[in-house]
């Protein structure tokens, strides 16, 4: 109700913009505010919840950090491996070329690895450790 201020005190005139809700609309109006109330702090904990799940799923997860740190020594390991095979292999080829090319070579390792001696040669064969 509105008092215009001029005229009769006693004339109220009725205000449709500002009229009171009716009894149905009343109720669906509070239905609402109730629901919407706390809506900030729903919304702030889902984004809390959302932003933990992220962050677990960051760190633990399939390829998370814990996977990409074992994956990451496990590739040092790996390297490590290659390179002393292949230094391996670099010195097998390294004797290799030399039994093929040096017959003192074949010689010496004949008599490492068959125990051959030449005549009136004796060896002496320390017990292993």
């Amino acid at each position: 109700m509105i008092h215009s201020g001029f005229g009769h005190d006693d004339e109220n005139v009725p205000d449709s913009h500002h009229a009171e809700p009716s009894g149905r609309f009343a109720a669906v109006r509070r239905l609402w505010a109730a629901a919407f109330a706390g809506r900030r702090k729903a919304a702030t904990l889902a984004a809390a919840a959302l932003a933990l799940a992220v962050g677990y799923h960051v760190v633990f997860g399939a390829n998370g950090l814990t996977v990409y740190m074992q994956k990451r020594a496990e590739t040092r390991a790996l390297k490590q491996q290659m390179l002393d095979l292949q230094r391996e292999n670099e010195q097998m080829n390294a004797h290799v070329d030399r039994l093929r090319s040096d017959p003192d070579a074949v010689e010496h390792q004949a008599r490492e690895d068959l125990h051959y001696a030449k005549p009136n040669e004796v060896i002496y064969t320390m017990p292993g450790k």
